[in-house]
């Protein structure tokens, strides 16, 4: 009787040391280093397109007359100003940052209205060009004005101003 106690004890011991030490998730690695540093990014910039791609409809702010700006700070907090034609202009802000998945580096965003979610772009840097482009459902556009935002794919491509 005395074995069979001692033999649950310690397997419950055992047991309550593999569950907590170990996790079964250590959590996005968040990095503002990646192919290239996320502080690079500082300063302001100006679309040259600006494109959003819905299910019904697509668009090039730019191209239609309008303009998109973005203001950037070294720790990688920006806001980017929509101003289109047709409609009064709108701002939304976050932050950038990579997310470092399987040893590869992903270009991420934190829309300051959804904190604690983030989505990730293909994004690429050059010493006077900044190109990000997302896949569908990595941004939102209102096409036809109508007060509701539809869910888009975006493509733009920045120069600095």
């Amino acid at each position: 009787m005395r074995t069979t106690i001692k033999t649950i004890v310690f397997s419950t011991i055992c047991l309550l040391f593999v569950a907590l030490s170990c996790s079964e998730d250590d959590g996005d690695v968040l990095s503002k280093e990646g192919p290239f540093s996320i502080s690079e990014l500082a300063g302001n910039w100006e679309a040259t397109r600006a494109s959003f791609s819905g299910n019904s409809a697509n668009i090039d702010v730019v191209a239609d007359g309008g303009s998109v700006t973005m203001s950037v700070q070294s720790s990688g907090r920006f806001t980017l100003t929509i101003d289109a034609t047709d409609r009064p202009a709108y701002t939304v802000s976050g932050e950038m940052f990579w997310e470092q998945f399987e040893g590869s580096s992903f270009f991420a965003i934190e829309w300051d209205d959804a904190p604690g979610d983030w989505d990730t772009y293909g994004a690429t840097l050059t010493a006077t060009t900044f190109d990000i482009n997302g896949g569908f459902d990595s941004a939102e556009y209102d096409f036809d004005n109508d007060g509701n935002f539809e869910s888009a794919s975006i493509s733009m491509t920045f120069t600095r101003s």
